[in-house]
C-alpha cells in the first residue's frame, strides 16, 4: 500500500521540537531568537503566508515581527531597511517576501541581507556553502527552507538515503538546484532534468526518490514513476475546475502516481507545511550562531 507522506504532522513535530530548543536556548543564557519578515504591498496571498510565518514564530517561542511597506517602495529604501535590520541585534532573521513588485530589483535585495540572517538560504554565500559542501552540510548552515523540508521528508521516509538514485525534475535556484545539493550530500547519486529533457519519463522510471519542482500542474503522470518510488511533489499549483472553482494540484499526478509509488507527498498537506517549520528552525541556527552557540 502507498504511505502518504503526512507533511502537516512532519512540520508539527519539527516546530515541537523548535520549541524545545529555542526554550533551552534562552534558559542556557541565549536571546529570544528574533525573525523579521519584510512584505512590500498589500498581495492578499502573500499577507496571509507572512502572517501565519509571524504567528507561528510566536508559538514556538520567537519574535516575530512583520514589516509592512507601502507598494511604492523603491529598491534603495529597501535597501536602506535591510541595513539597519542588518545591525539590529535582536534581530536573527531576515526574510523578504517574494514576490516583490516589478520595479524593485530583486537580486539587489537577497543580496543584502547578511548571510548569517538569511534564513531564506537564497544569499550566494550560502548557496555557494551548499554547493561546495563535502563530507556532511555544516551545521550552522541557513538552507533554503523547501529543499530543507523536502530532504527531512525523504529521512523521516526512507531513513538512510545513500546510494539511492535520485532525479531531481526542475532547476530553479529556489527548489531544483539545492534540494539536487542536499541529496547529493546525502550521498545519493543525483540527475537534474527539466521540461526540455529528452525522453523525461524515461529517465523519471529510473529514479529510487522523484522529486517534482517544475511549475506544471500534474505534469509528471503516474506511468513516468517507477514501482516502490518515493514522490516528493513541490508543485503547488491552482487550477480551474469546469464548475467555475478552483483547486490546489502538485506537478504530478496524484492518483496516478499513488499506484506505482511506495510513497507520495499529497498537494496541499505534503511539502508546503514543511517551509514554514524549516524557517523556523533556520531562525533559531541563525541565533546561536550570532551568540557563538549551538542552537
Amino acid at each position: 500500500m502507498t504511505r502518504i507522506i503526512d507533511g502537516k504532522a512532519a512540520a508539527s513535530r519539527l516546530r515541537e521540537r523548535v520549541k524545545e530548543r529555542v526554550g533551552s536556548f534562552v534558559a542556557g543564557g541565549g536571546p529570544v531568537p528574533g525573525l523579521t519578515v519584510v512584505l512590500v504591498g498589500r498581495h492578499p496571498a502573500s499577507l496571509a503566508y507572512v502572517g501565519t510565518k509571524t504567528r507561528m514564530a510566536a508559538e514556538v517561542g520567537m519574535n516575530g515581527r512583520l514589516l509592512e511597506l507601502p507598494e511604492s517602495t523603491t529598491t534603495e529604501q529597501l535597501l536602506g531597511v535591510i541595513a539597519t535590520l542588518n545591525e539590529a541585534e535582536d534581530v536573527h532573521g531576515i526574510l523578504v517576501q517574494l514576490p516583490l513588485p516589478g520595479h524593485v530589483d530583486e537580486s539587489a535585495v537577497l543580496d543584502a541581507i547578511r548571510p548569517d540572517k538569511d534564513v531564506d538560504g537564497f544569499h550566494p554565500l550560502n548557496v555557494g556553502r551548499l554547493f561546495s559542501a563535502s563530507g556532511g552540510i555544516p551545521e550552522d548552515l541557513l538552507l533554503p527552507c523547501t529543499p530543507k523540508g523536502c530532504l527531512i521528508l525523504l529521512r523521516e521516509t526512507l531513513g538512510d538515503l545513500r546510494g539511492r538514485r535520485a532525479v531531481v525534475v526542475g532547476r530553479s535556484n529556489i527548489v531544483g538546484k539545492p534540494v539536487a545539493a542536499l541529496l547529493l550530500a546525502a550521498d545519493c547519486t543525483v540527475t537534474i532534468a527539466h521540461s526540455r529533457t529528452t525522453d523525461l519519463p524515461s529517465l523519471c522510471r529510473t529514479a529510487d526518490i522523484l522529486v517534482a519542482a517544475v511549475g506544471r500542474p500534474q505534469m509528471i503522470r503516474g506511468d513516468w514513476v517507477a514501482e516502490g518510488a518515493t514522490v516528493i511533489d513541490v508543485g503547488i499549483n491552482r487550477v480551474e475546475q469546469p464548475d467555475g472553482a478552483s483547486r490546489l494540484v502538485g506537478d504530478v499526478a496524484f492518483d496516478e502516481a499513488a499506484e506505482r509509488a511506495g510513497a507520495i507527498t499529497p498537494v496541499p498537506g505534503g511539502v508546503g507545511p514543511m517551509t514554514v517549520a524549516c524557517l523556523l528552525d533556520n531562525t533559531l541556527i541563525a541565533a546561536g550562531a550570532s551568540q557563538g552557540m549551538p542552537a
